[in-house]
């Protein structure tokens, strides 16, 4: 799919209205740094990157937000694009060559709730379906993982990780398993496994958990040898309670009692174990909390000060990033938390006849205290009572154990199946990620003189992807022209595959790239590529040579932002 046309309009005119074209796209700042009294960072040739990424399934927070004010909203670009309902349109076509070729239309506005437009090629959807049916109609999948946005991620280089990593485009605390269902994505090998490995695993690390504490507390074998002790204990004080001469409703009523109790001590150690359960959910969701609060805005302050001093200019604000780190932990809170009610409804029906055993106990026990029953025996029968309800707690505690150790082999039996099914394909992996670098390893060739490779390694939760080169650690500007060469290379690399993609990359701050890379990619390597090379630039960054008027798609200046707002 390639970009055709970019609208931005409301119900009386049309604002902005951008065609698109193969090769390279320029969205020019007129802006001359030579005035130093004039910036080119806020006439909104970024936005126009993020209003494609809204278009597909952004959240659009990134428009609204001043550069100049860091994390404070700029209620002017807000206000604008609510209160007149602006819409924006997005065309994708199939070939621009060929009139005829598939179109996708995607229009969205900025309302909410009954008067939100979510629309594809005339029909309205809610998020969830919008980016569904997006994934499918371009990609053809339906599969969920990976999702859509975790697909374009290097299609839409206008975020700090997508700026500075080739391949680790996602947020800093993705996991390998969604990293890997996203690069055998790419790769154009896609299994129907990958939302099922991430549950197990998911899965897996609660159980882990749940057993790690369980033996905190004690051994299985320990269990095992106390049951034995307890039993023939338990055996012992029956024979001598039956050597007493009791009448039959005494017997009955202290059978009874010790079923009562059998039942208050195995129902107790159930609560127990699921408030064990509640406890492990509230101290994982405690942690994301915690990573949401000062504490995690330390650990990504590093992570953003690194980027910083590596990107200048990054338009990114640290809070905007905390921001956004913060949505995903609030996502990862609600699945965390997601089994909490029917454990404490579990919990509450538990209690709720617990409850009415410990007063059936409490009234059995007083009546067999009437019976009159000599000393003696009433010294066995309350060692009796006393061995029941160990018996009922050690049976309890070795049910749960079982049954937690059953779960966490059947779950490393299924994981071991998926990783297998998954390892099976490594031939296919190796000959495809061979394939790309046929085109990888020539584009770098060209800019650099220099050949980079893709290569795998393969973890325990699975495949990650890697680019080698001799040269070690990269400045920002090699960075950049490695990111583009990567990105230019896997649509070559996909159209040989017949694999469906984006044709059209955005990448921001390319003025970072040396002028001879810059020549380089212009003039001679997009060209060779079926591809539309987007980017938002300052006339003033270009080469002199560039003939900026065969690129230029949109001009922008401190008199002619984008949004035209009055």
């Amino acid at each position: 799919m390639f970009l055709k046309k970019l609208s931005v309009s409301n119900d009386d005119m049309v604002i902005r209205d951008i065609l698109f074209h193969k090769g390279v796209n320029l969205i020019i700042d007129e802006t001359k740094t030579s005035d130093l009294k004039q910036t080119g960072n806020n006439v909104g040739k970024t936005t126009v990157l993020r209003l494609i990424d809204y278009c597909f399934g952004g959240s659009g927070d990134n428009i609204y937000k001043d550069p100049e004010f860091k994390a404070k909203t700029n209620t002017q670009v807000e206000g604008f694009l609510n209160n007149n309902n602006i819409i924006i349109s997005m065309t994708l076509k199939q070939d621009l060559e060929i009139a005829s070729s598939r179109e996708i239309i995607v229009r969205r506005n900025f309302l909410q709730r009954s008067e939100k437009i979510l629309e594809i090629n005339g029909e309205q959807y809610t998020e969830k379906e919008f980016v569904q049916t997006l994934k499918e109609l371009i990609f053809d999948s339906k599969h969920d993982k990976p999702k859509l946005r975790q697909i374009i991620a290097k299609n839409i280089r206008d975020e700090r990780n997508r700026l500075t990593n080739a391949l680790m485009v996602l947020h800093p605390c993705t996991k390998i398993e969604e990293y890997e269902a996203l690069f055998l994505f790419w790769l154009g090998i896609e299994v129907d496994v990958n939302e099922q490995k991430q549950k197990l695993l998911r899965e897996h690390s609660m159980e882990t958990r749940l057993l790690s504490r369980l033996k905190r507390e004690t051994s299985f074998s320990q269990i095992e040898q106390s049951l034995i002790i307890i039993n023939r204990s338990i055996a012992e004080l029956n024979v001598l309670k039956d050597s007493f001469d009791i009448n039959d409703n005494y017997s009955a009523e202290l059978d009874k009692l010790n079923e009562v109790k059998l039942r208050v001590n195995e129902l107790a150690t159930s609560v127990s174990n699921l408030e064990l359960r509640k406890e492990l959910i509230s101290e994982s969701k405690s942690e994301l909390e915690r990573e949401i609060s000062s504490a995690d805005s330390q650990r990504v302050s590093i992570l953003y000060k690194e980027a910083k001093s590596l990107i200048p200019t990054i338009q990114k604000s640290f809070e905007d990033t905390i921001i956004f780190h913060n949505a995903m932990l609030q996502k990862k809170m609600g699945y965390i938390t997601k089994d909490l009610p029917d454990i404490e409804e579990s919990l509450a029906s538990m209690k709720r006849e617990l409850t009415e055993l410990l007063t059936t106990e409490k009234r059995l026990a007083e009546s067999l205290q009437k019976s009159g029953v000599i000393d003696k025996l009433q010294k066995v029968v309350t060692e009796l009572n006393e061995a029941y309800e160990r018996k009922g707690a050690l049976e309890e505690q070795k049910r749960v154990w079982e049954l937690s150790a059953a779960k966490l082999a059947t779950i490393e039996q299924n994981l071991k199946k998926i990783n297998d099914s998954i390892d099976a394909k490594d031939a296919l992996i190796q000959e495809r990620i061979t394939e790309f670098n046929k085109y990888f390893s020539e584009m770098t060739a060209k800019l650099y003189g220099e050949r980079f490779v893709l290569s795998s390694s393969k973890h325990e939760k699975g495949y990650l992807l890697d680019i080698g080169s001799v040269s070690g650690n990269l400045g920002t500007g090699k960075k950049k022209g490695q990111i583009a060469a990567f990105d230019l290379a896997y649509i070559q690399f996909a159209d040989a595959q017949g694999i469906e993609c984006l044709h059209f990359i955005l990448q921001d701050q390319i003025e970072n790239i040396h002028d001879n890379q810059i020549n380089s990619l212009f003039t001679e390597i997009v060209s060779g590529v079926n591809c539309q090379y987007v980017l938002p630039i300052l006339r003033d960054k270009l080469p002199p040579n560039i003939d900026v008027s065969q690129y230029e798609v949109l001009s922008l200046s401190q008199s002619d932002k984008l949004f035209r707002i009055p």
